[in-house]
Formats: structure tokens, C-alpha cells, sequence
């Protein structure tokens, strides 16, 4: 992958949960997925609930058109 390539905001998501059913589909498609949100905390990592200010996901620029696409299916 070209290092100039920018990755861009894709969605955020209210909670972990939704935000790795995404990312696994995204790179199921090979689109690489950038993970940004608050750390899970004292619940460790299965605690799932809502956080604030939400999960946002991430794409390379490039792939953004097609990252959306997936998602609305």
C-alpha cells in the first residue's frame, strides 16, 4: 500500500459490538480498517455496551466508495 495514502472516516458506531461486525466484514473484502474509540476500561475486553463518543471506523481513502457500498448492503 502507497505510505501518501490518508485513511479517512468511514461510521462510528455506538458500541464495540456493531464496530467489529463491520470491520470483519470490511476486511473479509480486503479493505484495511482503522479502529478509533475509547478504551474498554475496567470491564475488560468482553464488555460491549455503549460508549461515548462512539467506535469510529477508519478506511484508506482510496477504498472509501467501496467500503461504503459494502455497508449498504
Amino acid at each position: 500500500m502507497n505510505d501518501d495514502i490518508r485513511f479517512v472516516a468511514l461510521a462510528t458506531f455506538a458500541n464495540g459490538f456493531e464496530a467489529d461486525l463491520v470491520r470483519a466484514r470490511l476486511e473479509d473484502a480486503d479493505i484495511p480498517v482503522l479502529v478509533k474509540g475509547p478504551q474498554v476500561g475496567m470491564f475488560g475486553s468482553g464488555f460491549q455496551g455503549a460508549t461515548v463518543g462512539g467506535v469510529e471506523l477508519f478506511v484508506p481513502s482510496p477504498e472509501l466508495d467501496r467500503a461504503r457500498a459494502l455497508l449498504d448492503r
